[in-house]
C-alpha cells in the first residue's frame, strides 16, 4: 500500500507542475525602483511642459 501511495503521490506533483507551467498567470513585470522613480521624474516634467 505504502508503493502504492508514494508513486500516486509522484505522480500527482508531476501532474501539478506541469499544469502550474501551462497556466498563464497575470503578473506585472517586475520594474526596479531607480526605473520607477526615472518614470515618476519624467511623468512630472510633461505635467509642467503641459501648464
Amino acid at each position: 500500500m505504502n508503493r502504492k501511495r508514494k508513486i500516486n503521490s509522484i505522480l500527482e506533483k508531476k501532474i501539478k507542475k506541469q499544469n502550474a507551467k501551462l497556466s498563464k498567470v497575470v503578473k506585472p513585470k517586475y520594474v526596479s525602483k531607480a526605473e520607477r522613480e526615472r518614470l515618476a521624474l519624467e511623468e512630472q516634467a510633461d505635467i509642467q511642459l503641459d501648464n
